[in-house]
């Protein structure tokens, strides 16, 4: 039974997936990714994880549409959190991915890797 923390993280942006996949391996952590909101809406729908780090503006279904539909069919594992991911300022869209069920959000352009480490511990 592998008792690492599973975390996913749906994200378009190759550069930053690659590099939150790498940085939260590197801390001891299972960590799967999506590269858009259908990939990362199914995976969360059939796999246990931790956390899902959810990026807002992604191709095919963004980070929004995505919590709708898991208020609609819930998320194979209860015990989830959602951190959503955005450079956005959109306090409106914030508010309504935490009325959707989300946990907390991540300005991506304000992290350095030692701080996203210490908000997904926050999470888990």
């Amino acid at each position: 039974m592998d008792s690492r923390k599973k975390i996913l993280i749906v994200e378009d942006d190759q550069f930053l997936r690659e590099f939150y996949q790498e940085l939260l391996t590197a801390e001891g952590y299972a960590v799967d990714t999506a590269a858009d909101g259908e990939v990362g809406l199914n995976k969360i729908q059939h796999n246990d994880y931790n956390l899902v780090l959810l990026d807002l503006m992604l191709p095919k279904k963004d980070g929004v549409q995505i919590l709708r539909d898991l208020k609609v069919s819930s998320p194979k594992s209860s015990q989830i959190n959602i951190v959503v991911l955005t450079n956005l300022g959109q306090d409106t869209v914030i508010k309504e991915c935490f009325d959707l069920g989300a946990n907390g959000y991540l300005i991506k352009s304000a992290l350095n890797p030692d701080q996203v480490l210490t908000e997904v511990k926050s999470y888990l």
